[in-house]
């Protein structure tokens, strides 16, 4: 009985001690999942606020960029001016001045101010047809060998010196910029291009201005036009529809596509069954320019061009009948590169033959029967082109015209017809004097600016008024006549020229108060506030904004209200002011947190001295040529203080390793130097090395190897930079070890099948090659940001866990690398985390070995070299910044910008339109596809700048502990330094290039300075804004998966 009630109280007591056991048990389960909620929740409100943080900054960047346009666009508004085009246009019945004799102007069939001699004219743009490719080689010395170009191209020269009544060869000397859009609004108008308009070399617009073509549509004239289609974007709608056959331009790897379409439809229209289908043929060839960017002037793809173009000339000679004028020319030349666009003496020299089967051309002197041997004798400008044609062909002078008739095709066949030289002459003046007093009217002129021509216009009246008074005047009477309105042409000219000089100095100031109140600002944002920016750059966000509103909103009001301002600049000075009084705001808001942004330590010193003193001097034009080798000293200068600075560390390793990576960088810097490209204007002292000569735009033999050990070996190196941190861990591991490799080394594949299409190595067709490189580059930059951007964005941070079991003499385990934290640490084993010393750093260097691979694929092979050492400078730079601790200083953000602009000219650049490599927007491509094919030159162009921009954040990264607080801030302070660099360079060659407008060397030196620096700067702040600071992201979410909330945040 006893036992019974034992066991019953036993059981009772086990059960209830059991269902405690289970309610504790469900207490504890409920609280843990309590506090993973919690955990999770906090987790999320973490990363919630860092996105939005993070957004803010980038949108801060984004505000920066926006006051940098608004600043330039004014500039450039003022500074790069258009003419005013006037609208008048030329009529046939309404010529500008009394006619003489017996003729009655008025009919197109007759001639409308003057005889016409010609029913017909074809009219053949050979591109880039420079005048010495078409004179035979007279050598000067022993030593003097003749090029490729030479002696390619005999008939014109030949039929010019044995038929002088039927042709005549003449340099063509064309107006600055020497870009073929350009030149063709001068060839057909007669007047002078601006500087503003070689911008829109990818995409001409309409000419609205009176013209030879719109003359000849008026008179229904029959046009037909065939090759170059940049006439289309120029003159839409003018040609014959059926006869009119229009090819790409810009494909400048294709040499013969164009040619032979035009070859292909004009010998057909030549034929007499056809004669009666057209008026005037415009046939333009592009094989030649192709040529010469492809290869370079010196090189038998460039001869063999010019004997098929010496062929065809032929075959049009035979062709022509005897009332059909041919005319041919060249719309500029090329560099020794077989680049164009500037104003060099290669540049700018073309050559214009002009041939007719009536033989009424001649020569006022038997010495000018064989043409000019250089460019230097009896050049006539190009724009003489049109008054020439006009009249022979029966056309009224374009309203706008500033040339003059070329005498050889007036002067007639004894060389001895002044009378018509001068009447001509009288005529093409007396347009010019019309078109000078609207002008004057228009632009609201005072009598001053117009004094010298009017009274030379007199003079030339009054000669003129004595020979008519005589009724058979003697030949020097009129000859003097004729040089009277040359001289008034000639001087109107010179006015005009100065006259579209003028600047709008109250738009560049403008534009120079914003650029200057932006660069304040970001100067201050960037060294002047104490503490993190993470928690004011809100402030400054929606203050910046909410102005720019406000005065883009008063401005637009006053624009429209005030009928004397421009709408559209009024309202962008409004919305910069307003944005502008905003951030002040901003700033008298934390200003207890404001500090002197002026330098405390040598190195602030340093990094501000050398900014300012590369700023000073872009105010010396020899500077300015020279910017390459001064960023060479400054570069090697640094490295020199850096490894001072390495001997003074405690550390025996931040002392070695920092003087060595400070020699690495000074002997890096200098191989970088051997890449160069000269200038003209730095010749004979420079010798070009980015080309196989000075006279080629393909590469050498070797440096094709460039490429592969490119791929051979920077990966590996990159590789041991990850295992002295141990961070070459997960997805590190595929990538830089193969996709890397691989990508880098279809790069080089792609740089030898090409030079193999250069020199026709292998017995492929060329467009199955073509489409070979076109796949595989494509590939390179499909999958480099394809793959790239899932591995950098998606993958885990680059992390291993390893554990070790290594007892020591008390039971206790010791690390064998310090540099691994220890997390579990029993008796007998060891847990490190291996890559915890640079999570950040390793995994934002991917970031930066994606744009590498890009910008190595759009580079030539040189080209491609000096990027792979420039990221080997990035990598040697992040060390010394961690071996000196110079993270927080602005070492980082100024050399990395010094480096950008290095490299600029390493990558066979200069601040000329001559050295863009247009080819480059081709790589991946067979016609020209917007935008890719822009942002392909930009790459290009600009790929020093940014990547180095890129690599910013990773001087604040590189080997940081994952749990740093204000990580966030001080990407935004470097990348601000950054951007600081290149905002005080934009600010300097501004303001150099308005101080100096009125300088001899101003288009040619401080303008295209300017231009790269605006451009440069735009570049850099989107890139800065979304892809360095914007690709932050990814690794700070990552590194929190690992290490918790609040990764590299003050918040």
């Amino acid at each position: 009985m006893g036992n019974g009630v034992h066991k019953s109280e036993f059981k009772s007591i086990a059960a209830a001690f059991a269902k405690a056991k289970a309610e504790k048990e469900k207490e504890d389960a409920q609280a843990l999942r309590g506090a993973a909620q919690d955990a999770r929740a906090s987790d999320k409100e973490w990363e919630v606020r860092f996105k939005a943080t993070h957004g803010l900054i980038v949108a801060f960047f984004i505000l920066i960029l926006l006051f940098h346009i608004l600043g330039l666009y004014l500039f450039t508004s003022g500074f790069l001016l258009t003419r005013l085009v006037l609208n008048n246009k030329s009529e046939c019945p309404v010529p500008p001045i009394e006619p003489l004799g017996i003729f009655e102007p008025g009919s197109s069939d007759r001639g409308c101010w003057h005889p016409k001699s010609f029913q017909k004219a074809i009219i053949v743009i050979v591109d880039a047809l420079r005048y010495d490719f078409t004179v035979p080689f007279k050598a000067q010395s022993a030593e003097d060998k003749p090029h490729h170009y030479h002696n390619s191209l005999p008939f014109l020269y030949e039929t010019a010196l044995q038929y002088p009544n039927n042709a005549f060869l003449l340099p063509f000397i064309a107006d600055p910029p020497t870009t073929t859009l350009q030149r063709l609004k001068g060839l057909t108008t007669g007047t002078l291009p601006t500087f503003i308009d070689a911008g829109s070399n990818f995409a001409g617009t309409a000419i609205d201005e009176d013209n030879l073509v719109a003359q000849l549509r008026d008179a229904s004239r029959r046009i037909v036009h065939l090759g170059d289609d940049t006439w289309h974007s120029l003159f839409p709608g003018y040609f014959d529809p059926n006869l009119t056959h229009a090819y790409d331009s810009f494909n400048v790897w294709d040499l013969h596509t164009v040619d032979n379409g035009v070859n292909e439809h004009l010998f057909p229209l030549l034929d007499k069954s056809n004669a009666g289908k057209w008026d005037v043929i415009f046939a333009h060839y592009l094989g030649v320019d192709h040529a010469g960017h492809r290869y370079g002037p010196d090189h038998p793809a460039m001869s063999a061009k010019l004997e098929q173009m010496d062929g065809v000339l032929k075959q049009v000679v035979d062709a022509l009948d005897d009332e059909t004028l041919l005319v041919i020319m060249g719309d500029h030349g090329m560099d020794s590169k077989g680049d164009h666009g500037g104003e060099s003496y290669d540049e700018v020299q073309a050559a214009l033959w002009m041939y007719s089967k009536k033989g009424i051309f001649g020569r006022t002197s038997s010495s000018y029967i064989e043409p000019p041997q250089s460019a230097r004798e009896r050049p006539v400008a190009q724009i003489d082109l049109v008054p020439t044609l006009s009249l022979l062909l029966g056309m009224p002078i374009p309203f706008n015209n500033l040339g003059a008739p070329i005498e050889e095709a007036f002067i007639g066949r004894a060389g001895n017809d002044y009378v018509n030289l001068a009447k001509v002459r009288r005529l093409t003046a007396a347009q010019i004097h019309r078109y000078q007093a609207e002008y004057a009217l228009a632009r609201k002129l005072d009598a001053s600016s117009t004094a010298l021509p009017l009274k030379l216009w007199e003079t030339a009246t009054e000669v003129w008024a004595s020979v008519k008074k005589r009724g058979n005047p003697d030949k020097d009477l009129i000859k003097s006549a004729a040089i009277a309105y040359s001289k008034y042409q000639f001087e109107t000219l010179s006015i005009c020229r100065g006259l579209w000089a003028r600047f709008d100095v109250s738009s560049m100031v403008c534009g120079i108060v914003v650029l200057t109140s932006a660069l304040i600002m970001l100067g201050f944002y960037a060294r002047g506030i104490d503490g993190d920016r993470v928690d004011v750059t809100p402030t400054f966000l929606v203050r910046g904004f909410s102005g720019m509103f406000v005065g883009a909103t008063i401005g637009s009001v006053v624009g429209v209200s005030v009928s004397t301002l421009p709408l559209i600049s009024t309202t962008i000075v409004a919305t910069a002011l307003g944005g502008n009084l905003g951030m002040i705001s901003a700033f008298w808001s934390i200003r207890k947190r404001i500090s002197s942004p002026t330098p405390t330590t040598l190195w602030g010193w340093v990094s501000t001295v050398f900014p300012l003193l590369l700023s000073i001097g872009f105010a010396a034009n020899s500077f300015t040529i020279w910017e390459d080798e001064i960023l060479l000293f400054f570069l090697s200068t640094f490295g020199a203080l850096l490894a001072i600075s390495s001997f003074r560390q405690k550390s025996l390793l931040d002392r070695s390793l920092g003087v060595y990576h400070s020699v690495l960088f000074i002997i890096l810097t200098r191989i970088a130097s051997l890449s160069r490209l000269c200038r003209e204007e730095q010749m004979p002292y420079c010798k070009s090395t980015y080309y196989a000569s000075a006279n080629s735009s393909t590469s050498a033999g070797w440096q094709l190897l460039i490429p592969f050990g490119l791929a051979l070996f920077l990966p590996g190196i990159i590789q041991t930079y990850y295992n002295r941190t141990k961070s070459l861990q997960g997805m590190a591991i595929p990538w830089l070890s193969f996709a890397l490799r691989a990508f880098l080394l279809l790069s080089a594949v792609f740089w030898l099948l090409d030079a193999a299409d250069d020199g026709d190595w292998l017995s492929i067709d060329n467009t199955v090659l073509k489409t070979i490189k076109i796949s595989l580059s494509r590939i390179v930059l499909f999958a480099t940001f394809g793959v790239g951007y899932i591995v950098y964005t998606r993958s885990p941070s680059f992390l291993n866990i390893e554990t070790h079991t290594s007892p020591t003499a008390n039971g206790t385990s010791t690390p064998s690398d310090p540099s691994q934290p220890v997390i579990a640490s029993p008796a007998r084993s060891r847990v490190s985390i291996l890559g915890y010393s640079n999570v950040h750093g390793s995994r934002y260097f991917i970031l930066i070995t994606i744009w590498l691979v890009a910008v190595t694929m759009v580079q030539k092979p040189m080209g491609g070299g000096a990027i792979g050492i420039l990221a080997l400078q990035i990598l040697a730079l992040l060390e010394i910044i961690d071996h000196n601790k110079l993270t927080d200083t602005a070492v980082g953000p100024v050399v990395l910008g010094l480096l950008g602009s290095f490299h600029f000219f390493k990558t066979g650049h200069q601040a000329t339109l001559a050295s863009i490599q247009w080819e480059s927007a081709f790589i991946p491509l067979r016609i020209i596809v917007y935008p890719w094919s822009p942002l392909l030159v930009v790459l290009n162009t600009f790929g020093a700048q940014i990547l180095c921009a890129v690599a910013v954040p990773a001087t604040v990264l590189w080997k940081q502990p994952p749990k740093k607080r204000g990580l966030l801030g001080n990407i935004a302070k470097a990348m601000a330094t950054h951007v600081l660099f290149y905002a005080t360079i934009a600010l300097a060659t501004t303001m150099w290039a308005g101080w100096l407008r009125r300088h001899l060397m101003l288009y040619r030196i401080f303008s295209p300075r300017f231009m790269v620096g605006a451009i440069v700067l735009a570049v850099v702040d989107v890139i800065a804004a979304f892809v360095a600071v914007g690709g932050v992201r990814w690794g700070f979410l990552s590194a929190a998966e690992v290490f918790g909330p609040e990764v590299g945040m003050s918040i």
